[in-house]
């Protein structure tokens, strides 16, 4: 299925690293990769090649990050960064997050000065010392400024809204996203509702759905049958319109949705047999119009899965059964997987996967793609400021089959995708594609062309 592209990570060496998120630069996507212990890297695609661009304030070297994600939190048309660190495995750490705010962009495109605004005199007391894994961005009112979940392990866990003046708050009690136990996987997006709800995957215990009415949240996991107390959850995604999650060593799931608003598990054999699980990454690789759903483990071979027979079974594509396929040099058995993301790094039209390891020793990030000619097409929604509209939902109707994206808000575990609904076509013709942004308006594309990227601004956003 991939062919290695390693060779294309200019300088790469031994880090260990956790977590990774991409989000829009100057030159295409950029992706920052944890390091717990060494410097974060910033990633960004220049002259043939992911080279390292971070800042030392990015890099902040000696520390210990494990999950990340990007939001537009202050409403200014740019992506902050969020990456959570933490020393200790639960309880509280001694170091505190890091909050990356870009301040400039300077017109000859060499970069971007960044700034933490933890660092900040209003923010003294208010470091966030509760150790934890995964972080999500999540708009609980649709008004295209996010706030910052992150998944505490062994201690409340946390919800962060930026004021004007930089002063982060803690309003996870306030909008009903208290919770106390071991978070480790987090999905945001419309789950259950048409908003933003929160999936939180927990080790020892149920796992958490917090469901979005009207910018506060009612908890849901046992009622629409996703808690599943007796596993220990590991990466979440969403797969062909299913809530795929892996485990530790436990049985795997896809919760299929049905028409009462419940969910039921329909993870064939192959895909339930248990294995150390890290992330779950999907999308169509190879642009044959299918999502192939990639499992990422720790100390043992990875996993690929497709959706055979999805593709011509039915209008939604989803009437055939996940089978495992080989994924060819991504399969890496000694690999010590912890984190993944999916984008088009170098402008091709072919997703690639960024592979990130380290759990018990430092080993070199891995890049692969799949070689393929087939047609694609690619929506980058935004909110009324401009930025990437992570939670916004995507549709492609093509002669053949409709399929829905959501944008990545964060899932896998610890990670965060591109920002952009990436549709492998095969044979299908584009009709009609449809955006839903978080706060229920829709902008419709007819015959949207093929090979291209299409930005859809949201209907609010103001035109000149």
């Amino acid at each position: 299925m991939f062919t290695d592209r390693s060779d294309a990570l200019a300088n790469e060496r031994p880090h260990r690293g956790y977590g990774v998120a991409v989000t829009p630069g100057e030159r295409g996507p950029c992706a920052l990769v944890t390091g717990y212990g060494p410097a974060n890297r910033l990633l960004s695609w220049r002259d043939g090649a992911l080279r390292d661009v971070a800042s030392p304030a990015v890099a902040d070297e000696g520390r210990h990050a494990i999950g990340v994600a990007a939001a537009d939190l202050d409403a200014d048309g740019l992506e902050e960064l969020y990456v959570h660190n933490t020393d200790e495995y639960g309880g509280h750490t001694r170091d505190t997050d890091l909050l990356l705010d870009p301040v400039e962009c300077p017109p000859d495109g060499d970069g971007i000065r960044w700034r933490d605004l933890y660092g900040l005199g209003i923010n003294a007391d208010r470091g966030n010392f509760r150790a934890g894994r995964s972080v999500a961005a999540m708009d609980r009112y649709g008004t295209g400024r996010y706030g910052i979940f992150v998944a505490s392990y062994d201690a409340p866990s946390r919800f962060y809204e930026l004021g004007d003046d930089g002063e982060l708050t803690d309003m996870a009690a306030a909008v009903g996203l208290d919770m106390n136990g071991c978070g480790r996987s987090l999905l945001a997006g419309p789950i259950v509702s048409d908003s933003m709800d929160l999936f939180v995957g927990v080790e020892r215990g149920p796992n958490r759905l917090f469901r979005n009415g009207s910018g506060h949240y009612e908890e849901v996991a046992a009622e629409v049958g996703v808690a599943d107390a007796g596993t220990d959850a590991r990466g979440v995604t969403m797969a062909d319109g299913g809530l795929a999650y892996g485990t530790w060593e436990g049985p795997n799931r896809i919760f299929e949705p049905q028409g009462d608003g419940t969910f039921v598990d329909a993870a064939p054999p192959a895909f339930a047999e248990p294995t150390r699980v890290r992330t779950l990454a999907c999308a169509d690789f190879d642009n044959d119009g299918r999502e192939e759903l990639f499992v990422h483990n720790m100390g043992s071979q990875n996993r690929l899965f497709r959706r055979e027979g999805g593709a011509d079974d039915g209008p939604d594509g989803t009437d055939g059964e996940w089978t495992r396929i080989h994924p060819g040099p991504a399969e890496e058995p000694r690999g010590l997987g912890t984190g993944a993301a999916v984008a088009d790094f170098d402008g091709d039209g072919t997703v690639e996967l960024l592979l990130v390891h380290g759990e018990l020793a430092a080993q070199p990030l891995s890049l692969y793609a799949a070689e393929n000619d087939d047609d694609w097409l690619r929506v980058r929604p935004t909110t009324q400021y401009g930025a990437p509209a992570r939670g916004a939902s995507v549709t492609l109707e093509t002669d053949e089959w409709n399929r829905t994206r959501i944008i990545c808000a964060g899932s896998g575990y610890l990670c965060q995708m591109e920002p952009v609904a990436h549709f492998g076509l095969g044979d299908a013709a584009p009709e009609r594609l449809t955006v839903r942004w978080p706060d229920g308006r829709e902008a419709t594309m007819e015959r949207p062309a093929e090979r291209a990227e299409h930005e859809v601004p949201h209907p609010m956003a103001p035109r000149f």
